[in-house]
């Protein structure tokens, strides 16, 4: 059985734009386990607020990737594949990244896997790194205006780009989420029911063409 970490955000914790979680037949992780089917394990790691590398001073602790992730990759060895799909709450006004700099933090997240990450022969998972679907521009009509600001849409559209980069320098895997599934009218961050599951069939295609 293949085991794969979903190591992300809200929209990997499956938050609702309009309040509340997905059920576990909506949130892509759950659904990519379901088109799977049998012969892999997906185990979902979703946290509301995560970023690569940074506490929030406002929000409180345990927000990092960066100091969650190794115990996280401990505690669910063997893996033979770590989805990582942050960065849209780097983007928040406090946190004043590129999308450049946001890139470079998931550069920690790809060492720190390969570091504390294992599957059952010892070596280090293949890491699938994804670029969140970028923030939409009406966040500035919503009540995350003061979070994110003006500037966090373009910062999140700049992502895909820069994750490509990465991943080909760090020689990793790469998935641009946006091509699947796209912010919601209500709230400008949160995926749809409909953007989980096209995501589900994005995360699916990929792992397949992934040489095993």
């Amino acid at each position: 059985m293949k085991r794969i970490l979903c190591f992300g955000d809200s929209n990997t914790y499956g938050t609702r734009p309009n309040g509340g979680r997905f059920d576990e037949h909506t949130r892509w992780p759950m659904r990519l386990s379901e088109l799977l089917g049998p012969d892999y394990a997906v185990i979902e790691e979703g946290f509301g607020g995560r970023t690569t590398v940074f506490d929030d001073p406002v929000e409180g602790g345990y927000k990092s990737g960066a100091d969650y992730l190794p115990p996280c990759l401990m505690s669910h060895n063997p893996l033979d594949l770590v989805i990582i799909m942050l960065g849209a709450n780097d983007a928040k006004m406090r946190f004043n990244m590129t999308a450049r700099t946001i890139a470079e933090g998931c550069m920690r997240l790809i060492r720190l896997v390969r570091l504390y990450g294992m599957d059952e022969r010892g070596n280090p998972p293949t890491v699938l790194l994804t670029a969140p679907p970028p923030i939409a521009d009406w966040v500035t009509d919503t009540p995350y205006a003061q979070v994110f600001g003006p500037n966090a849409a373009a910062v999140t559209r700049g992502l895909a780009a820069e994750y490509a980069r990465y991943a080909r320098l760090m020689r990793c895997e790469f998935m641009d989420a946006g091509r699947f599934a796209a912010c919601s009218r209500e709230d400008a961050i949160h995926i749809t029911a409909e953007g989980h599951l096209r995501l589900a069939e994005g995360f699916r295609d990929k792992i397949l063409q992934i040489p095993q």
